[in-house]
C-alpha cells in the first residue's frame, strides 16, 4: 500500500467508526440532509459581528425599537415583595393573626405546617418618584429610581423548589435540558462583539444558583450559544491567559493544526458541533486579548467605582454590576447576574428578616441604583433591558419553623410575587398587576412566567411564537409547545 499523508489516514480512522446518524448526517438529500441544514443554520458564530444570525429572518418580531442587550438581575432565593415591592397595610393590620382558612385550604407549602399566622411589612414603605409608588424603606436609592422601573406586581409560577423554579423561568421546563433564556437570545440574535461571548454569566453571594450551571446551559441549542461564567478570581475566564512558555504565536500556530483536523472531521461527518467546536477555539483566541481590558474595572473613574461600591480585585456583586454595564457596552447580548443569599426563611440568624434580608439590601441598593443610572447617563438604559427578581415569591405568614417566632422569614410562594423591568421599552414609573389585600395570590393582571418570557423576547425584537430549535422531533421553543403564552403590550411603550 502506498504512504498516506497524515490528513488520508485521519480520515480512514474515521471512516471505520461510521453509524446509522453519520450516514443520515452525510445523506445529499432527505430527512438526513434537512435535519444537518436546520442545525447548521443555528450554530452562527455567537461572536459575530452581525446584529443578528443567519437564521434569525424567521424569527423576528415587528416590536418598533427592539432592546439590544440584556442585564438580568437573579437575586437567587427569591426576596420578599411584601418588604420590597408590594405594600400591603391590610397584611400589616393582621400581622400574627391566624391566616383565613379560605387562604390556604388545599395549598401546599415547602416548609409551613399547620396553620400559619399572617406576618405584616417587616420594614416601613415610604413614596418614591413621581409616580408615588410605594417601596421598601431597606432599598432607598433604588426607590429613588422608581420612575423608570416597571413593576409587576402580579407574577406567579406553578413551582415552589428553587431549582425547578429557577429552570422554569429561566429555561421554560421545571426539568433539566432546556436552553436558558440567554442562550436563546444569542442564537436568535448574536452578539454585537466577534471577540467576546454573547452570553456571560457571574455570580456573588459565595454560591451557585440552587439549578446549578444548567441555568445558563445551552441545552438542546449548539454549544456556542451556552453561557460562559466569569470567575472572581485570577484569570475572569479559565485558560485565557497561556500556559508558561507559550507565546501567543505558538498558540496560533496550534489552533491552525487543530482546526484542521476539526475540519476534516466536519468533512466527513457532518457534525454541527464540530463547527461550534473550532467556532468557539477561535473566540477564546479572540478573547486572550479582549476579556482582561473589558474586565478591569480600574480603569474606570474613582467617582463611577464609588457610585457602585466597586472595588478592584474583589469578589462582589457590585463589581459584578459594574462589569455587567462594561460587557453590554462592548456588545455582550446578555449580562446574567446571580446574586444568592435571598432565602430568607428565619430559622436563625442566618436567614432572619432583621438581619441576612438587610444584609443583602445594603449590599445591592447601592450596585443596583448606580448600574441604572449610569445606563441611564450613558443613553445606554432605553436599549438596554434591566431585569430584577427571584424565582417566585415568599407567603405573607411567619413561616415559624420548629414552632418559634423568635426568627422572621417566609416561606417559598409561587402563587403571586413582584419583579422590575427597566428600560428597553418597558413603560417608567408603572405598577401592573395587583395581588389581593393580603398579597396571597393575584387579583388582577396575573403575569405567568412564560407571558414574562414571550414579553421580553418581543422587546428584545424576537418573535416568541417563532423562535424555535427543532429537537427531538419538535420546534422546541423558550416559551413552550403552546400559545397560550401571552406579550404583555400594556407593559411596553
Amino acid at each position: 500500500m502506498k504512504n498516506l499523508t497524515p490528513e488520508q489516514e485521519f480520515a480512514n480512522a474515521h471512516l471505520k467508526m461510521r453509524t446509522r446518524r453519520h450516514f443520515l448526517n452525510n445523506c445529499g438529500v432527505g430527512l438526513g440532509a434537512a435535519a444537518l441544514s436546520q442545525l447548521l443554520a443555528g450554530t452562527a458564530s455567537a461572536g459575530s459581528s452581525e446584529s443578528k444570525t443567519d437564521s434569525s429572518a424567521g424569527f423576528l418580531s415587528d416590536y418598533r425599537k427592539p432592546a439590544k442587550h440584556v442585564i438580568y438581575l437573579h437575586m437567587a432565593g427569591s426576596p420578599p415583595q411584601q418588604e420590597l415591592l408590594d405594600y400591603k397595610p391590610e397584611l400589616e393590620k393582621h400581622h400574627l393573626k391566624e391566616c383565613p382558612d379560605e387562604l390556604i385550604e388545599g395549598k401546599e407549602f415547602a416548609f409551613i405546617k399547620g396553620k400559619p399566622k399572617l406576618m405584616g411589612p417587616v420594614f416601613g414603605f415610604k413614596k418614591f418618584g413621581k409616580c408615588g409608588r410605594m417601596m421598601g424603606e431597606k432599598m432607598p436609592l433604588v426607590g429613588g429610581l422608581a420612575d423608570d422601573l416597571c413593576v409587576i406586581n402580579s407574577m406567579r409560577t406553578d413551582q415552589f423548589n428553587h431549582a425547578p423554579a429557577q429552570l422554569a423561568l429561566h429555561t421554560g421546563s421545571p426539568q433539566f435540558g432546556g436552553a436558558s433564556f440567554g442562550s436563546w437570545a444569542t442564537y436568535g440574535l448574536g452578539s454585537e462583539n466577534e471577540n467576546l461571548p454573547g452570553f456571560m454569566v457571574m455570580v456573588s453571594g459565595g454560591k451557585l444558583p440552587s439549578s446549578g450551571k444548567s441555568i445558563w446551559g445551552n441545552g438542546y441549542l449548539p454549544g456556542v450559544f451556552q453561557g460562559v461564567q466569569c470567575r472572581n478570581g485570577g484569570d475572569p475566564i479559565l485558560y485565557v491567559s497561556n500556559p508558561e512558555g507559550m507565546s501567543r504565536d505558538l498558540r496560533r500556530k496550534s489552533l491552525d493544526a487543530l482546526n484542521q483536523l476539526n475540519e476534516l472531521s466536519f468533512q466527513q461527518f457532518r457534525n454541527p458541533e464540530t463547527k461550534t467546536r473550532i467556532e468557539q477555539y477561535e473566540l477564546a483566541f479572540r478573547m486572550q486579548t479582549a476579556v482582561p481590558e473589558v474586565m478591569d474595572i480600574s480603569r474606570e473613574s474613582r467617582q463611577t467605582l464609588e457610585s457602585y461600591g466597586a472595588v478592584p480585585g474583589a469578589s462582589s456583586f457590585a463589581n459584578n454590576c459594574l462589569l455587567a454595564r462594561r460587557l453590554v457596552e462592548q456588545g455582550v447580548r446578555f449580562v446574567q447576574l446571580f446574586d444568592w443569599g435571598w432565602d430568607i426563611h428565619g430559622t436563625g440568624k442566618s436567614d432572619d428578616m432583621k438581619t441576612q434580608f438587610v444584609k443583602k439590601c445594603a449590599e445591592s441598593d447601592r450596585p443596583i441604583a448606580a448600574l441604572l443610572s449610569d445606563l441611564k447617563q450613558r443613553g445606554m438604559l432605553e436599549d438596554t433591558l434591566v431585569i430584577w427578581g427571584g424565582e417566585f415569591g415568599r407567603t405573607p405568614m411567619i413561616e415559624a419553623r420548629n414552632g418559634t417566632h423568635d426568627y422572621l422569614g417566609r416561606d417559598h410562594h409561587p402563587d403571586c410575587f413582584s419583579m422590575w423591568v427597566a428600560g428597553g421599552g418597558f413603560k417608567g414609573g408603572m405598577t401592573y398587576g395587583k395581588s389581593d389585600d393580603l398579597g396571597f395570590g393575584v387579583a388582577e393582571k396575573a403575569v405567568d412566567i412564560k407571558d414574562l418570557q414571550a414579553t421580553l423576547l418581543h422587546a428584545m425584537g424576537l418573535n416568541p411564537y417563532k423562535l424555535s430549535f427543532p429537537y427531538q422531533g419538535l420546534n422546541s421553543r423558550l416559551i413552550g409547545p403552546a400559545n397560550t403564552p401571552v406579550i404583555v403590550d400594556d407593559l411596553l411603550q
